[in-house]
């Protein structure tokens, strides 16, 4: 098992250039199997959760090429299975939107039920409620998804709640629908966007992508297209919160900053500064920050994945913070391993009071999921000491070439092997 040890202390300055956004590129590998012609993708992020979608594209015939870490192509002529394996759903949620690509191209997929990161329930009552709605017949049966159609037809669906996944999955399926689906109370995320951007560069008829009301035109077949992935959101967000916490300057490269106006306003909001480029933003902080409250909100409100970040520097930060979850109920299983470095955190239900301390210990924590672990590398970052993260393989699930990118703008950070002493002992002479 790796670990990451971290020698705390040094403000962040420097450049850093944030990859492709995981989440609108899961939608858009999906997304790709739907056309029988070549497909290129390009700034994809190079993060296990990406690899496992490939493997599970090819695994169902797909021809995948992956013509570098961050371009790729498919082509989905051969596809010859339209069974999704548990051993891919049991790693990555996003598998799912394998159900909508193969429904709407095939009318037919077997998917087994999702997993993913631990952080609360995330049903998928809202997806089965769209493929219904256009005709398909779902069945839950031994752990998998069944929707079978002899054709799609296009329909009037309300989502009762906002979905992210469902919104995607119920684009997907209808775009080679017959006729005109209404998707009201749609996600409004910048993925959506993309994942909508994408299909019509193969030649969907979608409109509203980014408004709570999609409407959709179903074609008969998608072509060709090469198309790159927009920046991602949350790993921009994640160096920007590194770069206040440590009290650092950070120039934080390809990312569009209108996606980060909520973590932008907040940090402005504390006191750190953020000035705004074409394609990038510079946060810079030189003194300890102020406390404010957060209540995580579908876009444009302030992301769930940016909650558990944004509270290790509320940790540290002078007077009382409120953290509302509204998104997801499992979300603060971070908190007690924050404790361990000192942090002060009550949680109560969905809320979590969070009353800022000076500094942070170096200790031994593990990582409970994959925001979680990046807002303790953050905190390990700040801390006095030495700090080892655990479980790292959920950080590596939505973050490329994290260490490297750290250490780049000058943090002490090395990934090694929990058995291998030597390196431990090598990385602490180092730092002493």
């Amino acid at each position: 098992m790796e670990q990451y040890i971290i020698k705390g202390g040094h403000a962040l300055k420097g450049e850093v250039v944030i990859g492709g956004a995981k989440n609108a590129a899961l939608g858009i590998l999906a997304a790709a199997i739907m056309s029988n012609e070549t497909v290129t993708i390009e700034n994809l992020p190079n993060v296990r959760d990406i690899n496992v979608l490939l493997q599970a594209i090819e695994a169902i015939g797909a021809t995948v090429d992956r013509v570098s870490d961050n371009v790729v192509k498919i082509n989905g002529s051969t596809i010859g299975s339209l069974n999704i394996d548990y051993e891919f759903i049991r790693k990555i949620r996003a598998s799912y939107y394998l159900l909508g690509a193969l429904l709407g191209k095939y009318k037919s997929a077997q998917v087994a039920l999702p997993g993913g990161c631990a952080i609360g329930s995330r049903p998928i009552d809202q997806h089965i409620k769209g493929f219904e709605a256009l005709g398909a017949v779902v069945t839950i049966d031994h752990g998998t998804i069944s929707a079978q159609a002899d054709e799609l037809a296009g329909n009037h669906i309300y989502l009762d709640v906002v979905s992210v996944g469902a919104t995607i999955n119920i684009m997907l399926a209808a775009s080679m629908a017959e006729g005109k689906t209404i998707l009201e109370n749609a996600a409004k995320e910048p993925h959506i966007v993309d994942v909508a951007n994408f299909l019509n560069s193969m030649g969907a008829n979608i409109k509203g992508a980014g408004t709570d009301v999609i409407r959709i035109k179903g074609v008969k077949e998608l072509k060709s297209t090469t198309y790159s992935i927009i920046p991602d959101q949350i790993e921009a967000g994640t160096f920007m919160v590194a770069a206040a916490a440590t009290k650092g300057d950070v120039l934080i490269k390809n990312v569009i900053p209108k996606h980060l106006e909520a973590i932008s306003a907040k940090l402005v909001e504390i006191g750190a500064e953020v000035i705004e480029y074409d394609d990038a933003v510079r946060v810079k902080a030189d003194k300890r920050l102020g406390h404010t409250n957060i209540k995580t909100l579908p876009y444009p409100g302030f992301p769930t994945d940016m909650q558990p970040q944004m509270a290790a520097l509320l940790a540290l930060s002078n007077g009382s913070s409120m953290v509302i979850e509204s998104i997801f109920e499992n979300r603060f299983k971070y908190v007690d391993e924050l404790a361990r470095m000192g942090a002060s955190i009550k949680v109560e239900g969905n809320i979590a009071i969070v009353n800022g301390v000076e500094k942070f210990s170096g200790a031994m924590v593990s990582a409970p999921d994959l925001r979680a672990g990046a807002a303790l590398v953050v905190a390990g970052c700040v801390a006095d000491g030495i700090t080892v993260v655990d479980s790292i393989h959920y950080i590596q699930r939505g973050y490329e070439a994290f260490e490297e990118k750290l250490r780049g703008i000058g943090a002490d950070i090395e990934r090694v092997d929990a058995e291998d002493y030597k390196a431990m002992q090598k990385f602490r002479l180092k730092v002493v």
